[in-house]
């Protein structure tokens, strides 16, 4: 069975990358590398994993990954710090304003 993984990269920067593979090792590395002068974090190296989840269906991490990258950059912070008791809130629009 082959296995999916979603992914956060921080970038120096201090935004993140979301993305999603296969073969997370070999996508870091490439990340790193600059494989892909056209890619998000070619201009924001180095990078560092700070967060990654694995799925044995493709089709559950593609909806994952879209969904993460939705997000906002607090909620990524929850996430990888694993707050998952403040995910919901994070979600919620601030009508205060």
């Amino acid at each position: 069975m082959r296995t999916y993984f979603v992914y956060i990269l921080k970038c120096s920067d201090n935004t993140y990358y979301t993305g999603i593979t296969s073969d997370l090792m070999g996508r870091l590395e490439s990340h790193q590398k600059g494989k892909y002068r056209d890619s998000y974090t070619y201009y924001r190296r180095p990078l560092e994993l700070v967060y990654h989840c694995t799925f044995s269906d493709p089709n559950t991490a593609i909806m994952t990954e879209k969904q993460i990258k939705k997000w906002s950059k607090k909620k990524k912070e929850a996430l990888i710090a694993g707050e998952f008791d403040k995910l919901p809130n994070l979600s919620k629009k601030n009508f205060s304003k």
